[in-house]
């Protein structure tokens, strides 16, 4: 399948521009989230696009969104939904573009990253075995690589605008935020976890983590950004799991494993990525996609 690369884009108003997304102010209240087909892994932007990978993490974001209809979240709709002909900025803008497309509410951000882990694998395993604690805190021994915890851990880390996130202790997330702040965060975060993990599940995919971001709409906490895409989360097939290793990611984990074998000191500039890898990384975007949302993509 072969999709148009789309490695940036130009258009009026552009408020931010991020790892992978550009976002453009719409009005006062509303913004454009273009998913372009940009990668990063180690929080380096790789040299090559993977074509067609915006508009999966856009269709799959949006496929959850209207998952999570009964919370709070910034989601308006999909820019194929959109009238775009009522801002004179924006009157011309192409197909390619609109496929990667989403409008959302203008949001306040809480600067933290919900991370929630179901099972013990990446960083939280690296962390385990050298010290038995994930996130600086204390873990019961003898767990094995890919093992599911009693339930599901809430592991926040700092919201870096540069360089690396970092892990926060409970109490560093606390006085970062406030206590009270903290506590529905986390909640509200291991409930949407789980809500998706049995679904996934319904799937014959496992959710190993993923990392939800809220924002202050109207007062009221809001999911915003991307949500359970696999940029931002791991996905392992429920038949190829076993405790012990981490099964064959379907996920940006394929092109971080890649890249944690050649000679790099994960700062810029990245190794040019093979085709092979490029290929095989929208390969397993392509199947997730399908997998989760029974939708091909043409």
């Amino acid at each position: 399948m072969h999709f148009q690369k789309i490695k940036k884009t130009n258009l009026h108003n552009k408020v931010h521009s991020g790892k992978v997304r550009d976002i453009y102010k719409l009005d006062d209240d509303k913004l454009l989230f273009i998913a372009t087909d940009r990668i990063s892994a180690y929080d380096v932007i790789m040299n090559e696009p993977i074509g067609g990978k915006g508009i999966i993490l856009n269709k799959l974001s949006s496929f959850w969104f209207d998952f999570f209809k009964k919370y709070n979240t910034h989601f308006i709709c999909k820019g194929e939904d959109f009238d775009f002909s009522q801002y004179a900025d924006f009157n011309n803008i192409n197909n390619q573009i609109i496929s990667r497309s989403t409008i959302v509410k203008k949001a306040k951000r809480i600067d933290i990253e919900c991370v929630v882990r179901g099972y013990i694998t990446g960083s939280a395993w690296e962390e385990y075995k050298k010290s038995q604690t994930i996130n600086f805190k204390k873990l019961e021994k003898n767990l094995k690589e890919g093992e599911k915890f009693n339930s599901p851990l809430f592991t926040p880390s700092t919201k870096a605008e540069e360089g690396h996130d970092q892990p926060l202790s409970e109490k560093d997330g606390k006085n970062l935020i406030g206590k009270d702040l903290y506590k529905k965060l986390e909640e509200i975060s291991i409930e949407l976890y789980n809500k998706a993990n049995e679904y996934c599940l319904s799937k014959g995919i496992i959710l190993a983590d993923t990392k939800f971001e809220f924002g202050f709409i109207d007062n009221k906490i809001s999911l915003i950004d991307e949500v359970l895409t696999p940029d931002s989360s791991r996905f392992w097939k429920l038949s190829d799991y076993k405790i012990g290793s981490s099964p064959e990611p379907f996920d940006k984990q394929f092109l971080r494993n890649w890249l944690s074998n050649q000679i790099w000191d994960k700062t810029p500039p990245p190794p040019n990525l093979p085709n092979e890898v490029i290929k095989n990384t929208l390969k397993r975007y392509l199947d997730i996609y399908e997998l989760i949302t029974g939708d091909k993509l043409q």
